[in-house]
């Protein structure tokens, strides 16, 4: 049996490692497949893609959106994605624009407290277009004003500290039509950190491709409970670490394998739609 993970990130989001660190580990875990599911950004896949090439591991592009639905907040992924597609590229860099902006409040927010950050200070930091607040977090840190990340968040960035903005979050229904027309799955990440049981109908409804079964901060009984959710809605199962780098405790890549034939399900999906970017042998990047 070989083993995948499709739920990753890199520091062209708000994880630490380069997509060349990302790919070493995979391979030091003997993974056949994986996926970088970076927020709002397809920025690292070109990076990524040529790292999971030299390696011999293939690669699905992805993304991962967030999205609320009655709401809710959840997470959307987006798997084989035509990175070139211009709907999505238009799309994304609102996002972005909208991740920059909220930066750049928090960071006022911050400053009304009299505590000196530079908000350029924190964009070069994060050096990427979807910035979010693990970058503010690590910026506090390395300027001397926090201690460490959990005081940052403690202080200012949590809900309902006196520097936390709400982020943009569109309906599940236009996430998943976003990643359809760009020729990709939509899958409902990590149900169980949600919490957001009751509205899986509805997103099934508006067009759910698949469930995230397997996942770090699911137990066993939860992963029983979303597989047999995939199977009552005939939904695709995926899985993945949902790893950050250091960024958050220890690296998890490695303990969650999604076993290869969920992957084999999800290209065979992608080929019925017409996609051809599960295909390692597919030149898709530009």
């Amino acid at each position: 049996m070989t083993f995948a993970d499709l739920h990753l990130h890199t520091r062209f989001s708000d994880g630490t490692y380069e997509p060349a660190e990302v790919v070493w580990h995979a391979r030091r875990h003997q993974l056949a497949a994986l996926s970088l599911t970076d927020h709002d950004t397809i920025e690292g896949c070109a990076p990524t893609a040529a790292a999971c090439a030299s390696a011999g591991i293939e690669f699905i592009p992805g993304t991962e959106l967030t999205a609320e639905q009655d709401g809710d907040e959840i997470h959307i992924l987006g798997y084989c994605l035509d990175t070139r597609d211009p709907k999505l590229l238009v799309e994304i860099a609102k996002f972005q624009a909208v991740r920059q902006d909220r930066i750049r409040e928090m960071v006022a927010r911050i400053n009304r407290l009299r505590v000196p950050l530079s908000v350029d200070a924190v964009f070069a930091l994060a050096n990427c277009r979807a910035p979010g607040r693990p970058h503010v977090a690590r910026a506090l840190v390395k300027a001397g004003l926090c201690r460490n990340l959990d005081e940052a968040f403690e202080r200012f960035l949590r809900k309902d500290r006196p520097a936390w903005v709400p982020k943009f979050k569109m309906s599940a229904a236009v996430a998943i039509q976003l990643i359809h027309s760009a020729g990709g799955l939509a899958v409902l990440a990590h149900p169980g950190l949600n919490r957001t049981d009751a509205v899986i109908p509805a997103i099934v409804e508006a067009g759910l491709d698949g469930i995230e079964c397997y996942h770090s901060k699911h137990g066993p009984s939860e992963t029983t409970q979303y597989l047999e959710m995939a199977a009552l809605h005939g939904l695709l199962i995926t899985g993945g670490s949902d790893c950050h780098g250091s960024n958050k405790g220890r690296p998890l890549i490695g303990t969650v394998k999604l076993p290869y034939p969920f992957v084999e399900q999800l290209k065979a999906k992608a080929a019925e739609r017409g996609a051809a970017t599960c295909t390692p042998s597919t030149p898709i990047f530009s």
